[in-house]
């Protein structure tokens, strides 16, 4: 059996990076103040342990040039350098990660020094942009510093330098292609994109300050300036703090520093901050929601170890969750090499878990910490709940204790306090009870009305997605149905064992029939017959609740039947044959109008349940006027 060692051929390398590593290459400043950062952050390391004797570590920051004129970038850190020796090993040899190396050393004292380097790759994006890349760098060591440099070949030289001070800079030569990267307003968006919560200030030219004007100076006198850093990142943003540093005004700032573009606060913030068994911190923020049920993939911003990675958190954060917005930074994120994706991993369902219950803590605390602010914010946040409900089991479960069912009246209950408060009146003979809810209060207004004349709850439950909660509710409590006001009358809505006795007999009923399905010419209106009060309306026009809901549930995805989000509107149209009108009808012995008056009860119920509109709404008011004549 022959064994060997598979070779790589140097020569192409080069070009694959260039090519297939990353998928943006803008991500090569990303990469480099990445290397400069983690560069700075061993020096602090090394000096907090007393292994770099006589080394201050100061306040270093790492500075950004454009060399427009040369066609040069200049990337420069007062970090920890590297001697020859360290060049030749961590810059030549592709793919050795001195920062993994750094934290294999230091294992113990190292793992919370937010090291950010991993594959040993980054350094090699410069070349997707420059034709040629210098590094000139000088150890925190009593050495020489050394000027490396490659133009994208294999081939490369090295020699001594003349660097005074310690750190490294990186020198870009920008390719004709890539000139882009030469416009400072390009580099400003790539660090405002990738870098603004960086460890590291970040500096990037000058700007100007204006100075508080000295007492003496007259009211005309400008006010002085002076020109300082322009620093562009924040190297402490709020959730890289604990909790109880923090006020609500300092995450509402916070807020406006990630939205600088949104104009309302948010409602209220969920801080995550774990360190076992992974680590992850961030804040979460929930605003003003609409019934909008469209998620959106980039309102969460994906950290890792304050570099951004992505805005397309899916997979890390339940979907119900991506309406949400805010950061997640979490080291223990598992990416791919170009740090743009996520890579399959059960860490990932683990953190996706420990976000889902800590929302659903902090619902239930504000619920019960504060119930008549979290009613007020219920129609702001209800869709996020609901959606979580239907799509996560554990927060379903979690939901129960705070998720809340608005009546009509502006009344809100939880399930189990609907339940009890109902369970008297909305039992029917069957022992099943029956919740009412309305998802129109203005369109269902005469329906509603009539519920409510007999002592019943009408919920209001206006969301595109309730009818697959309900649904799911249903089937969580077996003896519990939604009906919604307009499916039948009220006494089929919920049946008692007394039953009304029609004053037509089985003759009249057949003739009545006939007549109103003569007259009707709309195929979408079944006629039914019922013996209900002679108060209650003589023609009622609902829609069957199963038929309703499989329709809506298929319209809004998933759940419902195949096919049945197409299907025509269907209507049932209820003749109550205990009101004096419709006995009317039946004796009326002129066609014209026995006519009219089945077409005027008709469009009467129409207009009642908000069908009738157009040609058809123009002549019912004529006809309305003719007969008021």
């Amino acid at each position: 059996m022959a064994k060997g060692k598979i070779n790589v051929s140097v020569e192409n390398i080069f070009p694959l990076i260039k090519k297939f590593l990353y998928s943006d290459h803008e991500i090569f400043l990303r990469e480099l103040i990445s290397n400069a950062t983690d560069a700075t952050l061993k020096l602090k390391h090394m000096t907090s342990i007393g292994e770099a004797k006589g080394v201050e570590y100061g306040n270093p920051q790492i500075e950004i040039k454009v060399d427009k004129e040369n066609n040069k970038i200049h990337v420069i850190d007062q970090g920890i350098g590297m001697t020859e020796e360290e060049v030749k090993k961590y810059i030549n040899e592709l793919a050795f990660s001195g920062a993994e190396e750094f934290l294999n050393k230091y294992d113990d004292t190292a793992k919370d020094s937010g090291i950010i380097g991993h594959f040993g790759l980054g350094f090699y994006s410069a070349f997707m942009v420059a034709e040629k890349v210098e590094i000139i760098t000088k150890s925190f060591k009593d050495e020489p510093a050394v000027h490396w440099s490659c133009d994208g070949s294999p081939n490369f030289t090295i020699k001594k330098a003349k660097k005074e001070d310690r750190g490294t800079e990186i020198i870009l030569s920008i390719a004709d292609d890539s000139k882009e990267f030469l416009e400072d307003s390009k580099i400003t968006g790539l660090l405002q994109k990738y870098n603004k919560f960086m460890p590291i200030p970040i500096k990037f030219g000058m700007r100007t300050e204006t100075l508080p004007k000295p007492e003496d100076a007259k009211e005309e006198d400008p006010a002085p300036t002076q020109e300082v850093d322009n620093i562009i990142n924040n190297p402490n943003p709020a959730w890289t703090k604990q909790p109880n540093e923090l006020a609500d005004d300092d995450y509402k700032s916070f807020y406006r520093e990630l939205y600088p573009m949104q104009f309302e606060e948010p409602l209220f913030n969920i801080h995550l901050n774990v360190d076992y068994p992974f680590n992850l911190t961030g804040i979460l923020y929930f605003p003003k929601m609409t019934n909008d049920m469209n998620p959106q993939k980039d309102r969460i911003q994906l950290y890792q170890n304050q570099v951004f990675v992505t805005d397309n958190v899916e997979g890390i954060v339940p979907e119900f969750l991506t309406m949400l917005r805010g950061v997640i930074d979490s080291p223990d994120i598992p990416l791919n090499v170009s740090r743009s994706y996520l890579q399959a991993d059960g860490a990932v369902k683990k953190i996706s878990s420990y976000i889902t219950r800590k929302v659903g803590d902090k619902l239930n605390s504000l619920f019960k910490n504060n119930r008549e602010e979290f009613e007020a914010k219920w129609n702001d946040i209800k869709i996020v709940i609901e959606y979580g409900m239907l799509s996560e089991d554990k927060f379903f479960e979690k939901a129960e204790k705070f998720a809340l069912y608005p009546t009509v009246d502006g009344t809100f209950f939880t399930f189990e306090e609907l339940k009890e408060k109902i369970a008297a009146n909305q039992t029917d003979k069957d022992d099943k009870l029956v919740v009412l809810y309305t998802s129109d209060k203005v369109a269902q207004h005469s329906y509603i009305q009539a519920a409510k004349a007999k002592g019943y709850e009408v919920l209001l439950m206006d969301s595109p997605i309730i009818s697959h909660l309900m649904q799911k509710l249903e089937t969580s409590n077996e003896k519990v149905s939604f009906a919604r006001v307009d499916a039948d009358h009220l006494d089929n809505l919920i049946k008692k064992e007394e039953t009304q006795i029609s004053k037509l007999s089985d003759e009249e009923k057949e003739t009545l029939k006939t007549t109103l399905e003569e007259t009707i010419s709309n195929k979408s209106y079944t006629v039914q017959l019922e013996a209900m009060d002679s108060d209650a309306s003589p023609f009622i026009i609902t829609e069957p609740e199963f038929m309703r809901r499989m329709k809506e549930m298929q319209q809004t995805g998933g759940g419902g039947m195949f096919g049945m989000g197409s299907m025509p509107e269907m209507y049932n149209l209820i003749v109550n044959t205990n009101h004096e009108l419709v006995g009317e009808i039946l004796s009326t012995k002129t066609a014209k109008k026995k006519e009219r008056l089945i077409n005027q009860s008709l469009d009467l119920a129409r207009l009642s349940k908000g069908l009738l509109k157009g040609e058809e709404l123009t002549e019912f008011i004529k006809r309305s006027y003719e007969m008021v004549k």
